[in-house]
């Protein structure tokens, strides 16, 4: 029988649930326990795929073409596993199943009510991923506690608190504890309110992790465990880390999951083996060089908009023994004035994905750069199109070239909606989504990255490019080097006179884990940093050269 962890969060949000649901995972994972995680959002929503990013962030995509919250990233990139469309639920969702029920007469002409219909879909989406074998099934609540949304969800844990054995039940609150400059000291009365709250609503909780800048005194972890109804040791300090990468390492210091092994009455673990882990941590923490790499986007002010993107760099960073660090570049704001002044000191580029007009025309400024100054060049799902765009433009000289998603009146539509999607209104869960195999062509430079010629990557997008015009592109320079086996479409475009010039129509971010990172980004990486090491070289060639 599966063992259930539940994740609450009190008095604010963004107190980071998901990492703390990771960093437990991957502990008990590294104890040898069959682990896997699932994020219950309180949002009406069926699924993240139609909000837009400045609401929530990035979209994930996993292999099996669910659209989910980006928390699942984190789980994936923790664990080295793949989720699916059951580890991730919404209110949405819930309701939608419940009403489809309702209209098949399913409820025997009952009145539907919160409880115990609600709560019941919710219990059984709950208990669902541990039928599959697990030893652990964490479940992330999303929100906060007295948040009216989340009320049908605090409802069903307080059941399955009831339902199930002690011992196969756990709850974890996370919580804050502020730091107050003016009395200089931590205050533990938000904590107590938030638990109260969660009481109130008839759940305990048996640990209690507390987010804090400063150390907790065993006074105030004593005062919480008293006034929070847990013993001392289940009070668990989580301190701001300097990456979420260490918090594992923290969590494991604190001994959260030798708790919750205790309180779930596990027998058979091994002691955790985080060897792997923590060479990763210090090829991440003591690099050996630096790159600049501007990515050009037009959500860089809220960073979880490519939360992949940035985290595959972190991968890919350590690998090398490079500190990468992303200079945000907001794609509105280049011109050709000024495009020499912002990329001028970079080392690589990396234009981002997205949807709409908005800030195209300087993502394609980004990419003529690049491809005009050799400097190395990954472009994702849209920024392969603003790369095939702007050589179209300015190397085949079809002056119009255009994307039918910006221009539907463009002569010449070197990206163009795919056929199935034209008859398609509906936006939600419509795209291309998921995982598809990808023919690699010998000898490219892709082939040199992935080292076969069989790949499968996961999408989200609705427009392709153009093969009607793949042939004039070829015979100027821009290989098509990887296309999908079945359908044709072009998935990876190059140029072949170029140190790095790599467009996707995928996402390889999805892919990027600390165990496994994407190669496609680790020879980014590596390409940015040969760069930098040939242009630091020539400027010391050019000083020995005047002092002569």
């Amino acid at each position: 029988m599966a063992k259930y962890i539940f994740v609450t969060g009190g008095v604010t949000s963004s107190l980071g649930k998901g990492i703390i649901s990771a960093s437990l995972a991957k502990l008990l994972q590294a104890r040898g326990l069959k682990v896997t995680i699932q994020k219950f959002d309180p949002y009406i929503n069926i699924d993240p795929g139609t909000l837009n990013p400045y609401e929530h962030g990035e979209c994930y995509v996993t292999e099996d073409g669910a659209e989910t919250d980006l928390d699942l990233g984190h789980y994936e990139r923790f664990l080295n596993i793949f989720t699916s469309q059951a580890n991730n639920v919404t209110t949405g969702r819930i309701y939608q199943t419940v009403i489809n029920k309702e209209r098949e007469g399913a409820y025997l002409g009952k009145t539907v009510q919160v409880i115990p219909h609600i709560t019941d879909e919710i219990k059984r989406r709950m208990l669902l991923l541990g039928k599959e074998g697990f030893d652990i099934v964490i479940t992330e609540l999303g929100g906060t506690v007295g948040d009216i949304e989340s009320l049908p969800f605090i409802e069903a844990v307080r059941q399955l608190q009831w339902e199930l054995p002690d011992e196969d039940c756990l709850v974890v609150h996370l919580t804050l504890v502020p730091y107050l400059k003016a009395a200089k000291e931590l205050k533990t009365k938000p904590t107590q309110h938030s638990v109260k709250l969660l009481s109130q609503e008839g759940v305990n909780p048996d640990v209690i992790v507390c987010r804090t800048e400063r150390p907790l005194t065993p006074e105030i972890r004593r005062k919480i465990a008293l006034f929070c109804n847990v013993k001392t040791d289940a009070v668990i300090e989580s301190a701001d880390a300097s990456t979420i990468y260490e918090v594992p390492l923290n969590m494991m210091r604190e001994k959260l999951d030798q708790i919750c092994i205790k309180k779930l009455a596990i027998q058979n673990y091994n002691e955790p083996d985080l060897g792997r882990w923590k060479e990763f941590l210090d090829k991440l923490k003591y690099p050996k060089s630096k790159v600049n790499i501007g990515l050009i986007g037009k959500y860089i002010e809220l960073q979880d908009a490519y939360k992949s993107i940035l985290e595959s760099f972190v991968h890919a960073g350590a690998v090398n023994e490079c500190n990468v660090n992303v200079i945000n570049i907001h794609s509105e704001f280049i011109s050709a004035e000024n495009v020499n002044d912002k990329l001028g000191t970079l080392d690589g580029l990396l234009v981002a994905p997205g949807f709409g007009l908005r800030g195209t025309e300087g993502k394609i400024l980004a990419v003529k750069y690049a491809r005009e100054n050799g400097l190395p060049f990954l472009g994702i799902c849209l920024g392969m199109q603003m790369s095939v765009i702007e050589f179209a433009r300015n190397v085949l000289h079809l002056k119009d070239a255009h994307s039918t998603e910006m221009d539907s009146n463009t002569t010449h539509a070197v990206i163009d909606l795919m056929e199935e999607q034209k008859k398609i209104t509906s936006k939600g869960g419509t795209m291309r989504l998921g995982a598809y195999p990808c023919d690699v062509k010998e000898g490219s430079r892709a082939y040199q990255v992935y080292g076969t010629t069989s790949i499968s990557e996961r999408h989200r997008h609705r427009w392709e490019f153009n093969n009607a015009y793949l042939s004039s592109f070829e015979e100027n320079g821009m290989i098509a080097s990887g296309r999908n086996p079945g359908s044709g479409l072009v998935e990876i475009i190059e140029l072949a006179n170029h140190p790095f010039f790599i467009g996707v129509q995928y996402h390889p971010e999805l892919k990027s884990t600390v165990e496994t990172p994407h190669p496609l980004f680790v020879s980014f990486v590596k390409a940015a940093k040969d760069f930098a090491e040939d242009k630091n070289a020539s400027k010391k060639h050019t000083l020995q050269g005047e002092m002569i």
